[in-house]
């Protein structure tokens, strides 16, 4: 009976890694669509996000089958409960592609970026297909030892929002109201998408030291 829970808990594990590549594939295009002004590609991770919904609904319904048959306590009662949190920030994850695809899509034939700002979304792009890389990682593994590079590209994430609010806000931006908040726009949903990475991650630390979520950090122990 156990040894059959397990094996319905490493389902629904191989389930959120799927869910995780799905993300990661879905901001990877979106970026494309961003930075090239292409609506194939923006309609093909609009339509793609169908997918991870059923992906999320089909996690959800294997959670409460196994906490309603199995009462599960300890590690595989966190482990039920985080892959519920853990499925809901992918799903979120995709959402926020998907945000940046339509942004693309409302643009077109035109591109939703000027020329000044396309290194920085490019930079944007590839750090969300690293932590996205790592993200399905650390779900599969349970390899803590990822956290830090998860915490290290957030954090980079974070100083190219800060960089781009200043740009925008300078007295020499020539592009309008309009590609202003378009750009603003665009550089939180990578905000947002790297920082569900980040609890992706604390949730699963949590699941394996039992530790507080709350409690839980990704940053690198100093070495004394």
């Amino acid at each position: 009976m156990r040894a059959a829970f397990h094996e319905q808990l490493d389902e629904i594990n191989d389930l959120l890694a799927e869910m995780a590549v799905a993300a990661g594939t879905a901001m990877n295009q979106a970026t494309q669509a961003l930075l090239n002004a292409d609506l194939s590609v923006a309609e093909t991770v609009i339509s793609g996000d169908d997918h991870l919904d059923e992906l999320t609904s089909e996690v959800e319904r294997r959670c409460y089958e196994a906490a309603a048959l199995q009462q599960p306590v300890a590690t595989d009662l966190r482990l039920v409960i985080g892959s519920l949190r853990i499925s809901s920030s992918l799903e979120r994850m995709g959402d926020l592609a998907v945000h940046v695809a339509k942004q693309a899509r409302m643009r077109y034939p035109n591109s939703s970026i000027p020329m000044e700002l396309r290194a920085t979304f490019a930079e944007l792009g590839a750090l969300e297909d690293a932590i996205a890389a790592k993200t399905a990682s650390v779900i599969t593994t349970k390899d803590l030892s990822l956290g830090p590079d998860i915490e290290k590209y957030d954090q980079e994430v974070d100083r190219l929002h800060r960089e781009l609010f200043t740009t925008v806000l300078s007295p020499s931006w020539s592009h309008g109201v309009e590609a202003a908040i378009d750009a603003t726009l665009l550089s939180r949903y990578y905000e947002r998408y790297a920082d569900h990475a980040v609890s992706i991650a604390r949730r699963v630390m949590h699941v394996v030291t039992g530790e507080s979520y709350s409690d839980t950090t990704l940053e690198a122990p100093i070495q004394s």
